[in-house]
């Protein structure tokens, strides 16, 4: 599916963003637009608001100040169907939360018939469709405790994509797997990307973010400090904070 951007060519945008849990402040007045088509890498170090900010675009988390708009509706105004929007917004965790008790093909076509009343046959159908894409086709009946985890979270993201999301929000989907099994994940997404699929990332993956993004964004301390393109942002940062960043990262051998 195809995402609707508004008139000024925008899917969404996130105006003076501000979330707080009790009296932390977590998001301190973000501003992003994304347009359609277009790959936004968050970059910056855990505790800076980039999982939180993806939980806000998602509704997962109510927001104190700010608004975001998709599609041009404010999503965030009193009122708003938040299962409405929140069919139009894919999100994969760190965790692969798949349902253990289902197969693979089950996981992956539960959403479309109960969110969006699709068929059986329908949803296996594109279900079926997505697995074969994804090189998983010969794993539908498995149950997931089968799986490798770089498997299950493939699943996660295909589980995510047959809901035809206009835009995917992916954060940290390689965190919690082991260096051998992140490659088949990240080959995944590339797919999305060259395929023109909306999406915002959160990665401590650097490599990734520099090969895939078209912009990339610097949070340090729940705002942004810094965004552009990966070469001005990976090459010549502006912010003394973002070159301490990179540096460490460097420093890590995560670069």
């Amino acid at each position: 599916m195809s995402a609707a951007p508004t008139s000024d060519g925008r899917v969404l945008r996130i105006e003076g963003l501000h979330k707080s849990f009790g009296k932390l402040e977590v998001l301190k007045g973000i501003d992003l637009a994304l347009s359609e088509h277009e790959v936004v890498c968050l970059i910056g170090a855990s505790g800076s608001g980039k999982s939180t900010l993806l939980r806000c675009i998602d509704l997962l988390e109510p927001i104190d100040r700010g608004r975001i708009v998709i599609h041009g509706e404010d999503v965030t105004r009193r009122g708003v169907d938040v299962n409405r929007v929140r069919r139009r917004i894919g999100i994969v965790f760190q965790a692969f939360n798949l349902f253990p008790h289902m197969t693979v093909l089950r996981n992956v076509t539960l959403g479309p018939t109960e969110a969006l009343k699709l068929s059986r046959s329908e949803a296996e159908a594109r279900a079926l469709e997505l697995l074969e894409r994804f090189g998983l086709a010969d794993k539908k009946d498995d149950y997931p405790d089968r799986l490798s985890g770089g498997q299950q979270q493939r699943v996660a993201i295909i589980r995510s994509l047959a809901m035809q999301p206009d835009i995917l929000l992916l954060d940290e989907v390689t965190s919690a797997l082991d260096p051998e099994l992140v490659s088949g994940v990240l080959d995944l997404i590339r797919e999305l990307a060259r395929a023109g699929m909306t999406m915002v990332i959160a990665t401590h993956e650097m490599g990734f973010a520099r090969d895939i993004a078209n912009r990339v964004c610097f949070l340090d301390q729940g705002v942004i400090l810094e965004e552009g393109p990966p070469d001005q942002i990976f090459s010549s940062p502006r912010e003394p904070r973002t070159q301490e960043f990179l540096q460490s990262i460097l420093e890590a051998g995560r670069m």
